[in-house]
C-alpha cells in the first residue's frame, strides 16, 4: 500500500470516539486514537496501564503497516456499529513512555 492509500485508510479514523488497534515488534493489540495523519506521518495516543495517561507517538507512515481488526468494532453511538476497525502495524519496539 503507498502513501497515499495509508493516508486516506488512516483519516477515516480520526474520531475523538473511536480506538484503532496497534501492533510493535515487542507489544501487540493496543489501544489507540488517531489524532492527526498527514502525508508523512501519524499522530496517536496509545492507551496505557494507568488510567488518564496516553503516551503520544508521531510515526513515520514507512515505518507501518495498514491492515483491518476483524475481532474489534466500532464504538461511536453516533455511527452505526462496524464490525472491523483500523489496525495498525509498526515494524519497531514500542517506544518506552517517559
Amino acid at each position: 500500500m503507498d502513501s497515499p492509500e495509508k493516508v486516506a485508510n488512516i483519516r477515516q479514523w480520526i474520531d475523538p470516539q473511536e480506538r484503532i488497534t496497534v501492533d510493535f515488534e515487542d507489544e501487540r493489540d493496543l489501544n489507540a486514537e488517531v489524532i492527526e495523519c498527514d502525508s508523512q506521518t501519524v499522530t496517536m495516543l496509545l492507551e496505557t496501564a494507568f488510567p488518564h495517561y496516553k503516551q503520544q507517538l508521531t510515526l513515520p507512515l514507512s515505518m507501518i503497516s495498514v491492515g483491518e481488526d476483524k475481532g474489534r468494532y466500532t464504538r461511536n453511538p453516533d455511527k452505526p456499529v462496524t464490525y472491523g476497525r483500523l489496525r495498525l502495524t509498526v515494524h519497531e519496539p514500542r517506544p518506552q513512555a517517559v
